[in-house]
Order: C-alpha cells, then structure tokens, then sequence
C-alpha cells in the first residue's frame, strides 16, 4: 500500500524561468535521470520523483529557487523537454504539465499506449482520478493547477501535481506512486506538500472509509433535506466532535528567500566540500579530464553526485543543494553558469561513456559521494556567511547571473552584496 512521505510548506511564487536557465535545467536534469535509471532502473528514478525531499533537492541543485512552488513547474517543464526526445531509449514518458497541458494528459496516455502496448485508456482514468482525489475528496484550500503524469514502458507510473491557495500565497504538492497503489481512496498519496492550514477534509485517509461509507448510507437514507437537519445537530453541538488524525512528518520551506545556516546540515555541506578537496585529485583521469574543469565545478558534482546516489534521510535539507550552482533570484547566490556548464559536460561525458560500457567517470562520482559520507563525521568548515560571501566575490569571474542579469566585479565597498540587486546589470 503506498504512504503519505509528509508534507511540506512551500511559497507560492510566479514569474518564469528565464530561456538561459531553463535550457540548462533541461540538460541537468536529463543527465541526472540517465545516471539514475543506469545506476538503480526506472523503478527507482519514479520512487525519487516521489520523494518530495527529493524532488525538492532536485531542482534545487538545478538552479531554481530553492524554497519555492516555482519548483515545480520547472522540474516538470524540464523532464518533459529533456526526457520525450530519450523515451524510446529510456522507456520513460512525461505527460501533463502546468494550465491546459494537465488537460492533454489522458490523451497522451492513450497516445503512449497505443505506440508502446499498454492500456492507455485505464492510464488516463488513472490520471483523471487522481486530479478528482486531491480536488474533491482532499478538500485542503488548494486550487489543482499543474499535473504531471511521469509513465514507464511498463506502465508504472508516478504523479507529481500541485495546487495553490492565492489568498495565503502559499501552495501544495501532491505525490502519487502506483507501485503498490491498492485503491484511489484508501491512502494512495506517496506525499502531500504543503503549509498547515488547520484540520482539513481528507476522504482519501484509509481512516475515512467508515466516514465514506456513512456519506452513502446517509444520503440513502434521509435524502438532501435530512442532511441538512442532521448538520445542524452536529454544528449546534449536539454531537461528538471526531478525534483529531494524527499529524504527518513534514519538511517546512520557509517563507524567506535567502538561504540561513538554519537551512542547511552544514555537517553535510562541509562534507561535500570535504570530499571535492580530498576526492578530485585522486579521481582526476577519470573525473576531471572534460576541459575546463576546477575545483569549483567538483563541489558542485559532489552534491549532483549524492542526488543520484542519496538515501531518503540524505534530503532533508534542500536548501543544501542550492549551494551547487545558486538560484535565478541570486539566493543563495546568482547562478555561476561557467560552473554549471562544467558540470553538465561532466555528467554528459561519464552517461555517454557509462552507455558504452566505460563506468570510469561514473564510478569516479559515486566514489565521490560515497567520500561526503565518510568525510562528514568530523569535517568542518567556514560558516555558510561564509561560503556565500566567497560566492558573491567570484559570481563575476564564474560567470554569475540571476534574472535581474549578469554580475558586475566585486566591489570591497558593496555590503550588502549579497541581499541587494542594485549592484548587478540588468538585462537578459
């Protein structure tokens, strides 16, 4: 029987994901999902997207705001783009996506099936049934906007979507896995994202199958207008007030747009660092002979290696995986796109050779995650003021750039560096 992961709190933001960044994300992401199917099978890479720990440090090490409802969208947008051209090599579709592209979903299901030989039809009740429970039988304040319905050849599926609460300015996301999915109302949820809002409405919880039962006996029994007398029992408080559900693990996103020390495991963090510093020599032939890359690039594959080969407990702090490459809001700190381009041509020579039979450059990734783990126990480090200052000195030497443009040099003067945009070019 699948289970509820938790939920989490998560900023409702709006804007766009700039062409420069978008079209970096699509090639990351695609890598990322080549090394995992590779590595662990197409299984694994649907119990990932699952994980709302993982799928948040997922495209927080992409460059995307590393708190935000944005997230979702994006990683969505660039699975969809990157993977559709791979499907018939990877045996993964993505369909679905923000507005009127949810509303496609069943046809390209039947699309899909028909082109691969599963039941397309049954896929898209599926894809309609699950929107119909976290809209109309999960009643939490949270409009459905997105839907995305991520289907392997053997028709395993997982599906990651999204509501928002524009009053709160808040939204919440939705995980679903088929593996091990018994019935559409009985628990079915891998996860639920989103802030408190009190005691909500959940038919869905396999606790309300006597509470969906009762619904039909009553309406059975005492019609429209006997409901609405027996309401007015239970409001005038004539009637036991049902015992609380016990509350789920959640992973909170605050509101605040900066990343603080109170984000990040920095026990991890320095572990990274750590193993880039001690690691990156040793694996240099097989890791570091793509031209152009340094130090920097290596602690950004440290943290891109442990989101391919990370455990569950490994994600709990997302906002890590932010120190990568930054944010496209220069939070943590403007994305260095010299570094993230290393990065992408690391990843896309060690999955080009790995197709080939040559696991040198992937081993060397995986020997430099397995390096975090160990290091981590009794590294330390600078604080992350620290490590974010150090970002801000060199974003203009690395290529810096965020949605309000491209990063000026470092001036001693500029305090508030890294807080304000006032200091860099504007323009795309």
């Amino acid at each position: 029987m699948a289970q509820r992961a938790g939920n989490a709190d998560l900023p409702l933001h709006g804007g766009r994901v700039p062409r420069w960044l978008g079209d970096r994300m699509t090639r990351l992401g695609t890598m990322i999902t080549e090394a995992i199917v590779h590595h662990y099978g197409r299984d694994e890479f649907l119990r990932r997207l699952a994980h709302p720990f993982w799928f948040q440090s997922f495209g927080a090490v992409m460059g995307m705001d590393w708190h935000s409802s944005g997230i979702t969208t994006s990683v969505i947008g660039a699975l969809k783009r990157g993977l559709t051209p791979l499907s018939g090599e990877l045996g993964i579709h993505v369909c679905g996506g923000r507005g009127q592209h949810s509303r496609k979903t069943p046809g390209e299901l039947v699309s899909i099936g028909d082109r691969i030989g599963f039941d397309g039809a049954r896929l898209a009740e599926a894809s309609r049934l699950v929107a119909k429970v976290d809209s109309a039988a999960v009643q939490d304040g949270f409009d459905l906007y997105l839907h995305g319905f991520i289907v392997s050849d053997d028709a395993k599926w997982v599906v990651v979507q999204q509501g928002m609460n524009g009053d709160r300015r808040q939204a919440r996301r939705y995980h679903w896995l088929s593996e091990g999915l018994e019935s559409f109302v009985n628990s079915p949820h891998a996860a639920i994202e989103g802030r408190g809002q009190g005691e909500i409405i959940n038919l869905a919880d396999r606790r309300a199958a006597r509470s969906r039962a009762s619904q039909l006996d009553l309406l059975s029994a005492l019609g429209p207008d006997g409901l609405v007398r027996e309401l007015a029992v239970i409001e005038s408080g004539g009637a036991p007030a049902a015992p609380v559900q016990p509350m789920l693990p959640h992973l909170v996103m605050p509101a605040h747009h900066d990343v603080r020390e109170s984000d990040v495991n920095m026990r991890r963090l320095h572990g990274n660092f750590a193993a880039a510093a001690d690691r990156g020599p040793k694996d240099f032939e097989e890791l570091l002979l793509v031209p152009g890359v340094g130090a920097r690039t290596v602690k950004a594959l440290a943290m891109v290696a442990e989101v391919v080969h990370g455990t569950p407990c490994r994600f709990s702090d997302p906002a890590r995986f932010s120190l990568a490459h930054g944010g496209k809001d220069r939070h943590p700190f403007p994305v260095p796109l010299k570094v993230y381009d290393e990065t992408i041509n690391v990843m896309k020579s060690a999955v080009q050779k790995g197709r080939l039979g040559r696991e040198e450059e992937l081993a060397a990734l995986r020997r430099l995650d397995e390096q975090s783990r160990r290091l981590e126990r009794y590294v330390t480090g600078p604080d992350l003021k620290e490590i974010v200052a150090g970002e801000f000195r060199d974003s203009a030497r690395l290529g810096g750039r965020s949605v309000f443009g491209w990063e000026a040099e470092h001036q001693e003067d500029q305090r508030d560096g890294p807080t304000s945009a006032a200091n860099v070019r504007t323009g795309y």
